[in-house]
């Protein structure tokens, strides 16, 4: 059997669970497929999940090698559409992608907004310091403390987190989540709160400067899903291939190349 029989089976199958009184209007999966374009909302300041060139005006890391592999499940193309963090609530609403991928975490405000895929990956904050600096920082109260220079980026998880459980500390945000990391490193800031995936991967962008702080047990727990337009069909489609891809090793395989 072909991969585009499968496809069609997926498809049908998941417009078929689309509730009756939905089923009157067409659903976002069906527009999708008939569009020929998959609309992929990305921040581009999210490595690895995902990065945006200037130079190139393209998208790179993990999230952009699954909305590919997502693309090919549904027999489309992807477009990626360049949001923020302090505006992707608002682009979401706005209906300006069908999808908002690269390491967006499940929230109460963003599920009452959409619908959210099966979780990829399980989370946690922690932070990360200057390795010399790490025993410093192992708790939020070692963190929490007058004269700590504490940095985040806006709108997001990372400075929703810091709001509320840090009041001693100051509280700078920096506008450019791409450099952020530099400031640490450069003396300008002592440490970010943020996700353990990502505290991960500046350390190794950073060897010997940069160090995560307990990445194995974080400071709470989140997930990280797809975050979708309100469509039955669309979250069936997209749970079915996520369980796929885990199944045949295509996640694995694309989750190696840029977290191991």
């Amino acid at each position: 059997m072909t991969a585009r029989f499968f496809r069609k089976i997926f498809l049908v199958l998941a417009i078929l669970t689309v509730p009756a009184m939905q089923a009157q209007t067409p659903s976002q999966l069906e527009a999708i497929v008939k569009r020929g374009t998959l609309r992929v909302g990305l921040t581009g300041d999210y490595a690895p999940f995902n990065a945006f060139d200037p130079a190139t005006s393209t998208f790179r890391g993990f999230d952009v090698d699954m909305a590919q592999s997502l693309g090919k499940a549904l027999g489309v193309r992807v477009e990626y559409v360049h949001t923020a963090w302090p505006k992707l609530a608002q682009d979401f609403d706005a209906d300006r992608f069908d999808i908002a991928m690269g390491g967006v975490s499940i929230t109460p405000e963003r599920a009452s907004k959409g619908l959210f895929s099966a979780p990829i990956m399980q989370e946690g904050k922690t932070a990360i310091a200057r390795c010399k600096d790490v025993d410093k920082y192992d708790s939020l109260t070692g963190i929490d403390r007058p004269g700590t220079r504490l940095i985040v980026n806006p709108g997001g998880t990372n400075e929703r987190f810091a709001r509320a459980n840090i009041k001693h500390a100051q509280i700078s945000v920096y506008p450019d989540n791409v450099r952020i990391f530099d400031e640490i490193a450069n003396g300008d800031a002592d440490l970010m709160i943020t996700d353990a995936s990502e505290t991960r991967y500046q350390q190794k962008l950073h060897p010997g400067v940069l160090c995560a702080v307990h990445p194995d047990q974080p400071f709470d727990h989140a997930q990280k899903a797809y975050w979708l337009q309100r469509d039955a069909a669309l979250k069936a489609f997209v749970d079915n291939w996520i369980a796929q891809a885990r199944k045949d090793g295509r996640f694995a395989r694309i989750y190696a190349a840029w977290f191991e």
